[in-house]
């Protein structure tokens, strides 16, 4: 099993920028999914162990990037660009696989979670 904590939450305007942080020891693809009050958890993005495959949901490219430093055993997802839709609990994510996936049941352990929320 993976400890995975997600850091960097906060309450930002609209148009501002956040930066997640999750910090995970191993091989592992890793994702970012969020989740809203009274929705189901949504992909946000991910990325392979490598960082050489990266996924983005369509609701979030070109404002979110994921990266990794590996030597850190940290994993990323810069927020620019923010709108007040974009406030959930923000989650990572571990899959023991080289591919990375969109589908929530693919990843075998999450953090905590970390709440994002965007003021208009």
């Amino acid at each position: 099993q993976v400890q995975l904590v997600e850091s960097g939450g906060g309450l930002v305007q609209a148009g501002d920028s956040l930066r997640l942080s999750c910090a995970a020891s191993g091989r592992y693809s890793m994702g970012w999914f969020r989740q809203a009050l009274g929705k189901e958890r949504e992909f946000v993005g991910a990325i392979n162990w490598s960082g050489n495959m990266i996924l983005y949901a369509d609701s979030v490219q070109g404002r979110f990037s994921i990266s990794r430093d590996n030597a850190k055993n940290t994993v990323y997802l810069q927020m620019n660009s923010l709108k007040p839709e974009d406030t959930a609990v923000y989650y990572c994510a571990a899959r023991n696989g080289a591919v990375v996936t969109t589908m929530r049941s693919d990843y075998d352990d999450w953090g905590q979670g970390t709440q994002v929320t965007v003021s208009s």
